[in-house]
């Protein structure tokens, strides 16, 4: 085979790999900023980057979960090892997110009860 013919026969599940990556990623930034946020003390902004943190898991989410879906009603995808690294970006931001909510309400609650 070609090399032409390989970029042709491009595995589909690369853009859903990328798309997967840019949603986990963003997700990952916006809880960044609100760690920065809640050391400032701003809590309402936090919460609103938190917020947006979590829609862009829920987009990432809803690429994954449309292969899964595919592949449950007999559909066949080519291996893909950008799809697996994206399926792990997903879990470990997910991860992330959820902890860093858990840190900024634990903060908040400390500088209520100061």
């Amino acid at each position: 085979m070609e090399e032409t013919e390989l970029l042709e026969e491009e595995n589909e599940l690369i853009p859903v790999a990328m798309q997967i990556i840019l949603h986990a990623g963003n997700g990952r930034t916006k809880a960044q900023e609100a760690i920065k946020f809640a050391k400032l003390q701003d809590f309402d902004a936090a919460h609103d980057a938190l917020k947006e943190a979590k829609e862009n898991i829920v987009l990432a989410h809803r690429s994954q979960t449309t292969i899964i879906q595919n592949e449950a009603a007999g559909k066949s995808y080519q291996p893909c090892l950008l799809f697996t690294h994206a399926q792990d970006h997903l879990m470990t931001i997910t991860s992330e997110v959820n902890m860093t909510r858990d840190l900024v309400d634990m903060f908040e609650l400390v500088m209520k009860n100061k």
